[in-house]
């Protein structure tokens, strides 16, 4: 398999996982919303599961795949602005939703039900987004 390929599961998946624990994170101690922060809670552990065989028989081509130097890295304007903790909220469940169509497409490679499961996290993200909006728009 083609080193790229592990350099956009090892860059997808870190980046998931990023954007839903910050998404967690506002939740859990913005709003004290146990239900919500569960349900993002049980995701983020889910997807951690589901890659972990990928992961294990895959982990040096992965590692040795990762490279800081990301010509995509640069930060744009809309990036840095944000406006209250909705905003900060939507960009980061956007960037796990992203990340987990990525993955989706991605793991086509290699496993067809793997890939199944992805498009279920982001279809269950998507469900997770919407009643956390309602929660968070209520906070003042």
């Amino acid at each position: 398999m083609d080193t790229g390929v592990y350099r956009i599961i090892d860059a997808n998946l870190n980046r998931v996982m990023e954007g839903i624990r910050v998404s967690e994170d506002i939740l859990r101690f913005a709003s004290d919303n146990e239900e919500m922060t569960a349900k993002l809670k049980v995701l983020r552990h889910d997807i951690f599961n589901a890659i972990k065989e990928l992961r294990k028989e895959h982990i040096d081509e992965l590692v040795s795949a990762r490279d800081i130097n990301d010509v995509g890295v640069k930060t744009t304007e809309s990036e840095k602005n944000k406006e209250n903790l909705v905003d900060l909220f939507l960009a980061n469940t956007q960037r796990g939703k992203e990340s987990l169509r990525v993955l989706e497409e991605v793991l086509k490679l290699f496993d067809k039900d793997l890939s199944q499961q992805f498009k279920n996290f982001r279809f269950k993200l998507y469900g997770i987004e919407k009643s956390a909006v309602k929660v968070l728009s209520r906070i003042k």
